[in-house]
């Protein structure tokens, strides 16, 4: 679509799926066109080395957009590209790219960020994981930020808000909710900068908290949490890392390590030890601090996902009742 004269510029910087939803949020909006899309470089695929295109890449082709793809902004003739498109606004969402002040200078009118997280909780890199991880109570809420960027990590003022339920989302569902969510909260504070003037408010420093970026270790699940506890840090790090448990079957000579995604809370496991693992015609479940926890799926070294019953069924033939111990991996180490 060509460029009216009443339409303000606009460089769009992402890189996941989440951004690719903001960006078509705004190719959508009346009074901006984009008119340039910076994003990561191309990475190998997590099976064998094919370099794959982001998930913005991918939407930014689709509509006939230019793709910048920098490794950095340490080259002054990056600086030069990014100001020869001469954005009124610049718009990022997970970008994953540090931006130099010389690239907060560049827009005529401001440099908005949209963060996965009820600013100042959960700045960093891993605000929708640790969000859902940590808050497993009943009518938990996280949420999206739209804020001015500025040269500390996620501190500058925020424009506006807005909440949503955790409800039983994983890190993958919530992802794609937000990236919604964020993209009408970006189009909304874009049309109040241009019509009101609105102005951001500082964030409350002392309230803040950080997302620290998830590492494989964060998959280990340890048993001794109540079973709520235990269902949202399993959602959490789904799709990656995954849940994972080393099992020690009394059936089985050797311990046995398994992913596992996320299950269903059963009744109370009163007299049993966090940890324990039982076997019936459904499958297995593992004892927490209060409740049995169904294991309804399960992934073995080098195989798909299976319904626990069928990974049972085929490993401990004759097996019922208590059978054995789930631990940590780190507990083996």
């Amino acid at each position: 679509m060509a460029e009216t004269q009443e339409q303000k510029r606009i460089v769009f910087m992402g890189t996941p799926a989440l951004a690719a939803s903001v960006l078509k949020k705004l190719l959508a909006w009346p009074k901006g066109h984009v008119v340039a899309v910076y994003t990561q470089p191309d990475r190998p695929g997590r099976r064998g080395m094919k370099f794959l295109p982001s998930p913005v890449k991918q939407a930014a082709l689709c509509a006939g957009l230019p793709v910048c793809q920098p490794q950095n902004f340490r080259d002054a003739a990056e600086i030069e590209r990014l100001r020869s498109f001469a954005p009124d606004f610049i718009a990022v969402a997970a970008y994953g790219v540090i931006l130099p002040d010389s690239v907060l200078a560049t827009p005529a009118i401001d440099i908005l960020n949209v963060h996965a997280s009820l600013l100042p909780r959960y700045r960093g890199a891993a605000p929708i994981q640790r969000a859902i991880m940590e808050n497993w109570d009943e009518g938990a809420e996280t949420g999206v930020s739209i804020m001015r960027i500025v040269h500390e990590l996620d501190a500058g003022p925020v424009f506006a808000s807005a909440s949503l339920p955790i409800l039983d989302h994983t890190a993958a569902s919530l992802h794609e909710a937000l990236g919604v969510l964020g993209g009408d909260l970006l189009v909304s504070a874009m049309d109040d900068i241009l019509c009101n003037g609105a102005l951001p408010i500082p964030q409350d420093d002392s309230s803040a908290t950080y997302a620290q970026k998830l590492v494989k270790a964060d998959g280990d699940i340890r048993w001794n949490r109540p079973a709520r506890a235990v269902h949202a840090h399993i959602r959490g790090v789904t799709p990656w890392p995954g849940a994972h448990g080393v099992f020690l079957f009394s059936a089985l000579a050797e311990p046995v390590l398994l992913q596992f995604a996320p299950g269903t809370i059963e009744g109370p496991c009163n007299g049993y030890t966090a940890g324990t693992v039982r076997m019936d015609k459904l499958g297995l479940s593992v004892a927490c601090d209060d409740n049995w926890y169904r294991l309804t799926s399960v992934k073995p070294s080098g195989k798909g996902m299976m319904p626990s019953s069928a990974w049972a069924n085929g490993h401990l033939k004759g097996t019922s009742g208590v059978c054995g111990r789930a631990e940590a991996p780190d507990a083996l180490r």
